[in-house]
């Protein structure tokens, strides 16, 4: 469990206003003090993360939020915090006490519909006073998924499990992976992973590391080169591999190396796969033809590291960007949660390979950008499409998804 990472797991996010009880339920369902509990307003003044096993669910994050009725003087920047987490949400769980949802909480619940997270309403304190028909309509408005409660009932957990169960999204059900069919038991897959600047010290990244667990565990036989070693090893092998699986940047050597029947493509663009949608990144690449001198492009990467001097996103990218329309362009990089707000200046978003963010973070940025006619790509497709192998790369998940 704590072996998987966050980018993997569910992600519930609690909201509600101040001193509602959303703390306390999640004290609850982890069995131990991981959040604040108060009578104090505004004790809960940052999105507080927990990563949990929640059986029979699996590994989750659960996400505690500041009340979205903070009056205090940051409190406008706490409910802007609060409301990022949506885009991230698996399930958005709603608290409030026997006086209903107020516009705070409907709030929630409508930015929540608009991304189609599933809503599952928590009515607290029902031994203080009994929540009205008029109080439990306005809840019912925006979902029927309901439990009402008081401090002391002991089946609330078994309760929340259960109905976490019944609106949990498809894909946690499907227990989709990575490589999808596309991978089977006995095939032999090669793993290029280049041994460079960007390569952590006797580590590897954590791409690499979700790959070779998935094929270990799909009973695939791994062969893992460095780019310099793969023409012999290939050579050498009795029996053809299905698939080869390249670091992107060593795209390039790898494609002139990987004869055109063995399967070729990337972990960014599995990941881009299986986190987002492969075509709407492979028509994002291809708009790169249509960019004119000095458009703006943005970079978004989902988390924050320190920028080497050869930096993909910095260097290699751009670089590639140029060469293949000669022509020069502005450049803009974004990090962490939130999309940055001025995404409509853009003529171009290109996402990180999105290891540590969740499918329906990577999903709701897609949509937005969509929604603003902003072509979307991905660090791997754009590479592939720059190299002009987009095609080749991108056509194993399009035989086998």
């Amino acid at each position: 469990m704590e072996k998987t990472s966050r980018g993997n797991r569910l992600h519930i996010g609690f909201y509600g206003r101040v001193n509602v009880g959303k703390s306390t339920l999640i004290n609850k369902i982890v069995n131990q003090e991981v959040s604040i509990v108060s009578e104090q307003k505004g004790t809960t003044t940052d999105v507080v993360y927990k990563t949990m096993e929640l059986l029979p669910i699996g590994p989750v994050v659960l996400m505690d939020t500041a009340g979205v009725d903070d009056n205090t003087s940051l409190g406008k920047k706490r409910i802007k915090k609060t409301a990022e987490t949506l885009d991230k949400a698996d399930i958005a769980v709603i608290i409030c006490d026997y006086n209903g949802w107020s516009e705070a909480e409907e709030e929630i619940a409508r930015k929540a519909k608009d991304i189609n997270t599933p809503i599952l309403a928590v009515i607290t304190k029902n031994d203080v006073k009994k929540v009205s028909t008029t109080n439990l309509d306005k809840v019912k408005k925006f979902t029927k998924n309901i439990i009402i409660t008081n401090q002391n009932d002991n089946k609330l957990i078994t309760e929340f499990k259960n109905l976490l169960i019944e609106i949990l999204p498809e894909d946690y059900i499907k227990d989709e992976t990575v490589t999808g069919n596309l991978v089977r038991e006995k095939d032999i897959v090669i793993l290029v992973i280049p041994i460079d600047k960007e390569a952590p010290k006797g580590r590897l990244i954590l791409p690499q590391v979700q790959m070779i667990r998935e094929l270990l565990d799909k009973n695939a036989k791994v062969v893992i080169v460095k780019e310099n070693e793969l023409k012999e090893v290939i050579e050498e092998l009795n029996t053809q591999p299905k698939l080869v699986i390249t670091d992107s940047q060593a795209f390039k050597k790898v494609s002139e190396i990987v004869p055109k029947n063995i399967m070729l493509t990337s972990f960014s663009i599995l990941l881009a796969n299986s986190k987002g949608d492969i075509n709407i990144f492979l028509n994002g690449a291809k708009s790169i033809d249509r960019l004119q001198v000095n458009d703006k492009i943005l970079f978004f990467e989902s988390c924050t590291h320190h920028a080497i001097d050869d930096d993909i996103a910095r260097v290699k990218i751009p670089k590639m960007l140029e060469k293949k329309t000669d022509k020069k362009f502005r450049y803009e990089y974004h990090s962490g949660c939130a999309m940055p707000e001025n995404i409509n200046e853009y003529s171009l978003i290109i996402h990180c390979g999105a290891c540590m963010t969740n499918k329906k973070e990577v999903l709701t940025r897609i949509n937005k950008a969509q929604s603003l006619n902003i072509p979307i790509t991905n660090y791997g497709v754009v590479i592939a499409y720059c190299l002009g192998i987009a095609e080749r790369a991108v056509l194993p998940l399009k035989l086998y998804k």
